[in-house]
Order: structure tokens, then C-alpha cells, then sequence
């Protein structure tokens, strides 16, 4: 069984939304995306924590069976972001940011590491994704993830990277800022031209959508009571996507429509409840069911997920 290598962050966040707070809980992008795919393939991470970072939550990764060893622990405090979310949950005010150790994080793959079958780049500087990219033995799939911040600031940089990947996860807003159109259909094909086989275009409670070469798949968001805290959402949509992708070992139409559910299925746990209460809580059974679940929406038959345990 193949295997992902992710590198990004880990973090705790303070959070408060219309249904409750959480301060200093454990969150991160690798965080979230190792929980996820873990279910579906091992997966080793990559990433820098402070003196204060709680040994239980290094615990809850390691219990999940996630390589741990390229966590380097530095002097300083563990990254932390706080933010408080608007009623309908689609709008959010940061209210703060402090680097910490990630402020001079430089990713270092650990000699087993260099080989990685399958490469998540977290939500870092691109410059840094694309150092990953070069430390590495060409993996079979590489994915990315972004943001607006490095679109408008390091769009150079990001530029070299998408030229180095091969799937790109970002949200509407990103893709519509990346490639300057308005509608969805030409922004990605802009985006593939500059590099990526296929981008996946994440539309929150509208669902994601996949374009690549020959093939374009759309799915609806599932429908859920209890949303929470949306935080982490699309970093477990990668997690759960490109674990299936990994598991399954092949990229072809019904392969990566699969991992599309499996992403939408993954995510949806994680919203309802703080930090990663609700996907630690992501049972084999409860996922095999919500996959169900979407695939009743669309009027497909269920294609099983290739789950690792249950």
C-alpha cells in the first residue's frame, strides 16, 4: 500500500463561533490531513512545533498511525491563530496570528522520507513547497494547497511551484483570483495551463468540483445538522482525497470521483464540532454511511472507499 508524505503545519487555534468557543486547540493543515487520510493509506508529516506543544496531542497523531518523526520540536511557542466566525459561517475575522516556531520553518525531509510515493504540500510559502518538491524524489502524484495571501503576495513563487504538481485543491475565491476569470470552467482551464493535470475547485456548502484532461466531475456538499466550525474543512477534504487516490494507486475518471467523495465525506465531519472533535470521531462505519449518503443524492450506486480499518 502506498504511502503520503505530508509537510505544513500544526498548530492550535482559538476559535469562537455562533455555536460555541474552543481556545488552543490542537489544529494545523497537516493536522487535519494526516487525521483524514489516515484512514485510507499510512501517512508520515512533516512540520515544526514549540516548547508548549502538548505530548497528548503529538499522542493523538501517533495513535492514528501517523510517522511523527519528521515533527522537529524548536525553542519558541507552537504557531497559533484565533478567529471568530460570522452567523452564517461562510465569513470570518482573523483575530490573531502568531508564527511562533513556523515563522522560520524550514521543512526538513528525513532521509526515509525522500521517496515518497504521494506529496501533500500544505498551505505554506510556495517557495518552501517548491524546496519540498526538490528534496524529494519525483513522487508518483503531487498535490498542493494555497491561498490568497501567497496569489497576491508570492505569486512568482507560486507560479514555479504549480509548474512542479500535479493537483491543485484551492476554493473558488482562489481560483477566480488566480486566474483572473470570473467564471469557474475557463479559471481552470487558465490554472492547468500553468502547470497542474487537474485542479479541484472546493465551492463550500456547493460542493467541490474536479477538471482535468478529458474529464470534469461535480458533487454536492452532503447535508448536515450541527455545523460547528468550518476550520480545517478543506485541509480533510485533501486528506480524505488524496488518501483514496493513494489507496487506489490511479488517477482515472472513476478513481478520482471516488476520491472526490471521500474528501466531501472526510470534511463534513470535520465541521461539526471544534478543532478535530468531530473527525477523531469519524468511525469506519460513520464514514461508509455518509458516503452513502452522497452517493443517494446524486443517484449513484456506492462505489466502496478503500478504508484501512473496519
Amino acid at each position: 500500500m502506498s504511502s503520503i508524505l505530508a509537510v505544513g503545519s500544526i498548530a492550535y487555534d482559538t476559535v469562537e463561533t455562533p455555536f460555541g468557543s474552543r481556545e488552543d486547540v490542537l489544529a494545523g493543515s497537516v493536522t487535519y490531513f494526516s487525521v483524514a487520510a489516515s484512514h485510507f493509506v499510512p501517512v508520515a508529516v512533516v512540520a515544526a512545533i514549540g516548547e508548549d506543544f502538548r505530548e497528548e496531542d503529538l499522542g493523538i497523531l501517533k495513535s492514528r498511525g501517523i510517522d511523527v518523526s519528521g515533527v522537529e520540536r524548536l525553542p519558541g511557542r507552537t504557531f497559533r491563530w484565533a478567529a471568530r466566525y460570522s452567523e452564517d459561517l461562510n465569513d470570518r475575522e482573523t483575530l490573531s496570528t502568531e508564527l511562533g516556531v513556523f515563522a522560520d520553518f524550514k521543512p526538513a525531509i528525513p532521509e526515509k522520507h525522500r521517496k515518497p510515493p504521494y506529496l501533500f504540500l500544505g498551505n505554506i510559502d510556495p517557495g518552501l513547497q517548491m524546496q519540498v518538491c526538490e528534496s524529494v524524489e519525483r513522487p508518483r502524484l503531487v498535490a498542493c494547497d494555497t491561498m490568497n495571501f501567497w496569489i497576491e503576495g508570492r505569486r512568482e513563487a507560486l507560479l514555479r511551484t504549480l509548474g512542479a504538481i500535479d493537483l491543485l485543491i484551492i476554493n473558488d475565491e482562489e481560483a477566480r483570483m488566480l486566474s483572473g476569470e470570473a467564471n469557474l470552467i475557463p479559471a481552470a482551464k487558465k490554472i492547468r495551463a500553468l502547470g497542474p493535470r487537474s485542479i479541484v475547485i472546493k465551492r463550500g456548502e456547493y460542493g467541490a468540483a474536479i477538471f482535468t484532461e478529458g474529464f470534469t466531475g461535480l458533487l454536492p456538499a452532503l447535508l448536515l445538522e450541527g455545523v460547528v466550525d468550518p476550520t480545517g474543512a478543506g485541509d480533510s477534504f485533501a486528506g480524505g482525497m488524496l488518501g483514496v487516490l493513494a489507496a487506489l494507486g490511479t488517477t482515472d475518471a472513476p478513481s478520482l470521483l471516488l476520491a472526490l467523495a471521500a474528501g466531501t465525506v472526510m470534511a463534513s465531519f470535520t465541521v461539526q464540532g471544534f478543532g478535530m472533535e468531530g473527525l477523531l470521531g469519524a468511525t469506519p462505519g460513520a464514514i461508509r454511511r455518509r458516503h452513502a449518503e452522497l452517493a443517494s443524492l446524486v443517484g449513484a450506486v456506492p462505489r466502496d472507499l478503500p478504508l484501512a480499518r473496519g
